[in-house]
């Protein structure tokens, strides 16, 4: 076998797997290159290891101390990602993943030598590459160009979540919500028990009623009315008690599922807003609504209804199985003979219905998607009239979703007559049975009208379990869905040990800062220092990185090289709500909730009294035009905020920073949307709200930074110029060239489309 490559000589020696390896190589093992791993699962800094030699992959997982070992077999593949920061190795066999590791992008470069080198122990002779030799080349992702697996109807690396198949299994998993309500379901379970028991009393009570009341009266012997009264009241009895344990069974576990399925919607709507804003950024609003809405809500159902009704018919087989076989133990084993075809056909359709229901459940949310796009973009969609284009869209995620449901609908419309036929037959061949041993003496007339009651409900009962499969199936890929959301763990994790500020004064340091989105560089060796109270204003080029650099300093987003510090803390170490409380954030669009005006001004601090709402508004430039309303403060904004204009719900923006006095405001485009004199009113009011404060300002127009203290002037994702307006325009450089263009009224990005084609490519974050 030819040799890999041995590591760069220039390498640092004190890498950790240099220590810890020892005895893990084998005798003539040869060491090709190694990568450290510092996030652990749960995205918190800790180290570990990744190394391949000639003929292995060996790993330590950060935060663990097991060292682990793969032989490079055949069918393997290392494959490598990353994301808003985070890199990402997972060792793969066929279809299913072995392993994953995840590293801040900083060991990049080592990652993809690891991956090149295990490549090329699969390449050399013998290895992997042979036994691939013939495969057909299947279809690619239109997205990222990855080979898709066969019959694969959505990529593995663009939708992870996707990778595992929806399991019965999953439903398991709900324990962690049904824990808190153990004493109610175990009430629940033995009052389902005495129910069900209560139930398969009456047909007990008529064998004696046929063989010592009945049978006798037509032998010519006079009926007994005490026995009469005493098995006609035992059934009454049975009956009564049937019913009130049956309901109150329904109720309480009715209760208690209504509440799990409260609980789990709480509970993944609240960790769904504690992920990044990169998860949201590779998934539709449709399909998250789904998943917290209508996917809890069948799950609900399940737990509330079907899954009653499913250990219902599980206790009334066994508990009916038992009684027949203490009747007659030959006619029950003649009862049971169909069940294990019915069990065959069960696990048959099983997983066909599974996937068929998880594939249902993403089809549904193409159309909620449509409706998403739609609705709120109704305006858009009627100024171009494309009114035709979106109908269109509607029906054509109609018509997928139509097609899934008949595939679907095929296997099961099969499967349901089929067992219903089992039982039919199984009816009749107990019916044959049973008059033979009437014939010959072994039972009485009693013992097989009591049979024949009995088989009946526990057919009843089987045909019922047999329709639960696909309610269970539905209920599975539901819960896989919204299980994917609560394993999904956000790239802004929370410090393993918070630092927590008792005040925070302002100053902000940016030290060799560098951020990739994917494998483009945003940010290059950025040095920024800005000293508590000071206004600077970015400017630069749309695609430059201003933009993105303010995400990392509000943390949307976390750096891949370097870092950004706060009063001498780094931010990563700070949690990540009590930092951002410290920081005002007006946007270059605003964002109303429905509502009315003062609540959308107080949002940031709810317990705001209405004398503070109004001072911020009057900051603003905004008391003015809300007394105008009909309503005043009490005027509901609309959807959006579409009932205001684009000025009016900048000014909103701007008062809703400003009511939490945050020490850092920035200012990303705040007065875009404005007109000239609105604009001018803003700028006094900004004038004297800067003061004391730290502010980042991103303006196009290069007019409304002159009084910022510095202008730092970015290109390609790199500070090129910092200085005054007057220090700038006396260099004649990069700040030169854009204020001349917007004197001369050209436009900046027509100006320099070189530059713009560069720097558009290298900020995919930008909101420029």
């Amino acid at each position: 076998m030819t040799q890999p490559a041995l590591p760069d000589p220039q390498q640092p020696a004190d890498d950790p797997w240099r220590a810890e390896l020892g005895a893990s190589l084998l005798p003539g093992e040869v060491l090709a290159a190694g990568v450290v791993l510092d996030l652990d699962a749960r995205l918190h800094f800790t180290k570990g290891w990744a190394v391949v030699t000639d003929r292995r992959l060996l790993a330590r997982a950060p935060g663990q101390t097991a060292v682990q070992a793969w032989r490079i077999e055949p069918g393997m593949r290392l494959v490598h990602s990353d994301h808003a920061g985070v890199g990402m190795l997972e060792l793969q066999q066929g279809q299913a993943r072995l392993a994953s590791w995840r590293y801040t992008l900083g060991y990049n470069p080592a990652a993809l030598r690891l991956v090149d080198q295990f490549d090329a122990v699969l390449d050399a002779p013998g290895g992997a590459a042979a036994g691939e030799e013939g495969e057909e080349e299947g279809e690619a992702c239109p997205s990222c160009r990855a080979p898709l697996p066969p019959g694969a109807e959505s990529c593995p690396q663009c939708s992870r979540e996707l990778e595992a198949p929806p399991s019965t299994w999953a439903l398991l998993r709900l324990w962690r919500f049904a824990r808190p309500y153990r004493f109610e379901l175990l009430t629940g379970f033995v009052l389902t028990l005495l129910s069900t028991g209560a139930t398969l009393v009456p047909p007990y009570l008529t064998m004696p009623l046929m063989d010592k009341v009945l049978i006798p009266y037509q032998n010519g012997q006079p009926i007994d009315y005490g026995l009469v009264r005493l098995y006609l009241g035992g059934l009454l009895g049975a009956a009564l008690v049937a019913w009130s344990l049956g309901w109150a069974r329904t109720y309480l576990l009715a209760r208690v599922s209504e509440r799990i399925g409260a609980d789990l919607r709480t509970t993944t709507y609240e960790h769904l807003l504690r992920l990044s804003l990169e998860y949201f950024g590779g998934k539709r609003t449709g399909d998250l609504m789904a998943r917290i809405g209508s996917e809890s809500d069948r799950i609900c159902v399940f737990l509330s209804l079907h899954l009653l009704d499913f250990a219902t018919d599980v206790l009334m087989i066994v508990m009916t199985a038992v009684i027949l076989i203490s009747i007659n133990p030959w006619l029950a084993l003649v009862t049971l003979v169909p069940l294990p075809f019915i069990a065959w056909m069960i696990h048959l359709v099983r997983d066909r219905l599974r996937h068929g229901f998880e594939k249902i459940d993403r089809i549904w949310s193409e159309i909620t998607n449509v409706l998403a796009d739609t609705i709120p973009g109704i305006r858009v969609v009627k100024a171009f009239a494309q009114e035709k284009r979106e109908v269109e869209r509607f029906r054509e995620a109609n018509k997928h979703n139509l097609a899934i449901n008949d595939r679907v609908n095929a296997v099961w419309s099969l499967f349901t007559p089929t067992v219903t036929l089992l039982t039919e037959v199984g009816l009749l061949v107990v019916w044959i049975f049973g008059i033979w041993q009437v014939s010959q003496n072994a039972i009485t007339v009693g013992v097989l009208v009591a049979f024949l009651t009995y088989i009946s409900r526990f057919y009843t009962r089987l045909d019922s379990m047999s329709r639960i499969v696909s309610v269970t199936q539905k209920a599975a890929a539901g819960a896989k869905r919204i299980f994917d959301i609560l394993d999904h763990v956000s790239s802004v994790p929370e410090p393993a040990r918070p630092t927590h500020l008792e005040q925070v004064r302002g100053a902000i340091e940016l030290r060799d800062l560098g951020f990739r989105y994917g494998n483009r560089a945003v940010i290059r060796g950025l040095d920024l220092s800005i000293a508590p109270g000071e206004m600077i204003g970015l400017v630069g080029h749309s695609g430059s990185g201003k933009s993105t650099l303010v995400n990392l300093i509000c943390r949307f987003y976390d750096v891949s090289e370097g870092g950004i510090r706060v009063d001498g803390i780094d931010i990563r170490s700070l949690p990540v709500s009590e930092y951002r409380r410290n920081i005002g954030l007006v946007l270059q669009e605003p964002f109303l909730f429905f509502g009315t005006i003062a609540d959308n001004i107080a949002y940031g601090k709810p317990g705001a009294t209405r004398e503070e709402i109004i001072a911020a508004a009057r900051a603003a430039h905004a008391h003015e035009f809300i007394l105008r309303l009909p309503h005043g403060y009490d005027s509901l904004v609309g959807e959006r905020g579409q009932a205001l204009s684009g000025g009016e719900r900048q000014r909103i923006s701007i008062a809703r920073a400003l009511l939490i006095d945050p020490r850092i405001l920035i200012l990303d485009e705040a007065t875009s949307s404005v007109d000239t004199a609105t604009e001018k009113e803003i700028q006094k009011a900004l004038d004297n709200l800067v003061q004391g404060r730290t502010t980042i300002a991103i303006a196009h127009r290069l007019s409304t930074l002159r009084k910022a203290d510095r202008l730092v002037v970015m290109d390609r994702g790199q500070v090129v110029e910092v200085g005054n307006h007057d220090e700038l325009m006396a260099r004649e450089g990069a700040y030169y060239k854009l204020y001349q263009a917007q004197a001369r009224n050209v436009d900046v990005e027509d100006a320099s489309p070189a530059d713009e084609a560069s720097a558009g490519a290298a900020e995919p974050l930008s909101a420029q």
